[in-house]
């Protein structure tokens, strides 16, 4: 166990990025259903080209914030935010921003997967580019070549992309939602929990995967695997009754937290 935990220190083990790395930030951000605050308060950064991870237990407001990320709350009746998300520098919720332009330049993967289930393969990745009138097949043909390689699922489907995108297995339907995603080149590519509902050899090609996608995207994840986040993730920010407890560098968190609730969270003394 020691030697894991060597590794996975010297792994993620790297100099404080400087303040120009800051791909998306939080400013004392708030999410509000009703009157009840789901998160308070929330000052984070998230660096360019790297993997945040959101820990904590149920209920503690990891996916509240992650939805906060891309203005999906907004789809949600009754539910308000403050403060400021900003996308390189831009507050995401300032008074002229189309939501729908945010939510192309930041992505987003659910838990379980979600391919239109009646679509083809080919047509579930390129829906977005169509949403937004692009019908040239030629360019249609071409992207949705690159986000399927770029989502490692290209070999297994290439022959078969007319097939229902429901007819693939489910590790290869999560693939197939993140090729979706990738398809109009999102800047930031949050993820929820997005291996909960999957075998472990898919969850290890999800893995994989993200550990390729963080050269060209800036991801987030929420998870509740404590192992995962350890593996893959180059930041952690743990979570708990709204609150924003911690954030620091993987290894440290892992290692030697500085909060006594991270510390006991992490090594399953509650949650």
């Amino acid at each position: 166990m020691h030697n894991q935990e060597s590794t996975a220190a010297g792994r993620h083990a790297e100099t404080a990025p400087a303040a120009t790395d800051i791909r998306m930030e939080t400013r004392k951000l708030s999410v509000f259903y009703g009157d009840t605050a789901g998160v308070n308060d929330v000052s984070l950064s998230m660096y360019n080209k790297k993997i945040t991870a959101l820990i904590g237990p149920s209920g503690c407001g990891k996916t509240t914030f992650l939805r906060s990320l891309n203005r999906m709350h907004d789809l949600t009746r009754g539910a308000r935010v403050t403060g400021q998300a900003l996308l390189d520098g831009s507050d995401i919720y300032a008074p002229k921003v189309d939501p729908v332009t945010v939510r192309r330049r930041v992505g987003m993967v659910f838990q379980k997967p979600t391919p239109f289930p009646t679509m083809s393969i080919y047509d579930n990745v390129v829906a977005g580019l169509k949403l937004v009138g692009i019908r040239n097949r030629a360019v249609l043909d071409e992207v949705a070549e690159k986000a399927l390689r770029g989502a490692a699922l290209w070999d297994e489907v290439k022959d078969r992309l007319k097939a229902p995108g429901g007819g693939i297995s489910g590790g290869q339907q999560q693939r197939l939602s993140i090729a979706r995603a990738l398809a109009v080149e999102p800047e930031v590519l949050l993820m929820d929990e997005p291996t909960s509902s999957l075998d472990p050899q898919s969850t290890i090609r999800i893995e994989e995967l993200m550990s390729e996608l963080k050269k060209q995207v800036t991801i987030v994840i929420v998870t509740h695997n404590m192992q995962q986040a350890s593996r893959i993730s180059d930041y952690t920010a743990f979570f708990y009754v709204g609150d924003l407890v911690e954030f620091n560098p993987t290894a440290k968190m892992f290692t030697n937290p500085n909060q006594k609730r991270t510390e006991e969270y992490i090594t399953g003394r509650f949650g």
